[in-house]
């Protein structure tokens, strides 16, 4: 058999697409918080129980720029796997890195709630359901493939060293609570019957679900700081992220119990209202003392150094998480100070926002944020 070789003439190979494009090799899943960030700044504001002039247009306007952003992200992560796919890869094989796809299903959640919530205002309440449904389903179907995936990998292909516990690792687990807190809002978008029930209950299947999986790693996450001390500076703004289980499960048990008197029958509706302050207040409790743990480790790490990262955006979802769990811990014991504790919390949410929007956008013209890192540690995987 002949072997022709190839002559002079014969024109190039053009050069790969990832050649081209090399700024999305790089783009990880950790940039869905910028949408998940910017859409709880619009709902939270929504649920204040306060009557700010002005608010809800800026609210409006909030949420129309995170859904610019989950399009653009969307768009970008799509181009990263399809030209980049041995990267893509790679984040999943990476410890650090395979938790934050967790963020996509948030950022789907926090959007499609934020089109029901305010966008509505604009798009009209018809077009706003059809939106949620979409990215209700998705979010959900998403969050619960990656809460039992990403988990899968840490046991049969990852090994995080010992004592390395991350509050990255709640990510995946916190997902379908965001699915029980804003599944809610569609509960009243359904017929009367078995429909509107069995969309509440799957909700508090999920609250169930991500609640137990979050009381199993979060004993790690402390025991980890106890025994071998403070985060890295650039991880020290995870911390905040133990906010997002705490805050969005308050969140949810209030939701459900606004809509569980027309879903389901008594006595479940009136217990679901009951439990709502009997999570809800002591689970708030819990979340700012850990928020005051948080900062103080935050104030120790900036005195030491640490710069801007996109662990920083951190800052924001799950403090809006809050903010809406207090909202709704206001609603149902009328208590003045929950309106206030929310007040204060979305002041500081929307600090952390401001924030990290600007030096995030500083670092996209620099092209700082889309450039390689740095050396990363060596990670050992399980091959069987």
């Amino acid at each position: 058999m002949a072997i022709f070789p190839r002559t002079t003439t014969e024109a190039p190979a053009a050069p790969p697409a990832a050649v081209r494009l090399p700024a999305l090799r790089h783009l990880g899943p950790n940039w869905y918080a910028t949408v998940m960030g910017t859409a709880i700044v619009a709902t939270a504001g929504a649920a204040l129980p306060l009557d700010v002039p002005g608010l809800r247009t800026a609210c409006l306007a909030v949420w129309a720029l995170s859904a610019v952003l989950l399009v653009v992200v969307l768009a970008a992560r799509a181009g990263h796997w399809l030209l980049h796919p041995e990267q893509a890869r790679a984040h999943l094989l990476d410890p650090a890195v395979a938790p934050f796809h967790g963020c996509l299903s948030m950022a789907l959640l926090a959007v499609g709630a934020g089109t029901l919530v305010v966008g509505r205002d604009l798009i009209g309440h018809p077009a706003a359901v059809a939106v949620d449904v979409v990215l209700f389903s998705a979010g959900t179907l998403t969050g619960l493939a990656t809460a039992v995936v990403i988990p899968y990998l840490m046991v049969v292909r990852h090994r995080p060293a010992h004592g390395s516990a991350s509050p990255v690792w709640l990510l995946p687990l916190v997902a379908p609570m965001v699915s029980a807190a804003v599944g809610p809002l569609l509960v009243p978008e359904l017929p009367p019957g078995q429909g509107r029930e069995a969309l509440l209950l799957a909700c508090y299947a999920m609250f169930g679900l991500s609640l137990l999986a979050t009381l199993v790693v979060l004993p790690l996450v402390f025991a980890r700081l106890v025994h071998e001390g403070p985060l890295p500076l650039a991880l020290t703004p995870t911390l905040f992220l133990v906010l997002g289980p705490l805050g969005q499960s308050t969140t949810a048990v209030n939701q459900m119990a606004d809509v569980a008197p027309g879903a389901i029958a008594a006595p479940y509706a009136s217990a679901f209202g009951a439990f709502a302050v009997l999570y809800g207040v002591p689970v708030m409790g819990f979340a700012l003392l850990w928020l005051a743990l948080s900062a103080a480790m935050v104030v120790r790490a900036v005195r030491r150094g640490m710069r801007f990262t996109m662990t920083w955006w951190g800052f924001t979802f799950p403090v809006g998480t809050c903010v809406t769990g207090a909202a709704g811990l206001a609603r149902h014991t009328g208590l003045h100070a929950f309106t206030w504790l929310a007040a204060a919390l979305y002041a500081l949410l929307v600090a952390a926002w401001v924030f990290a929007g600007l030096r995030t956008l500083g670092g996209l013209v620099s092209g700082a944020l889309l450039a390689a890192p740095g050396p990363l540690r060596r990670v050992t995987v399980r091959t069987t």
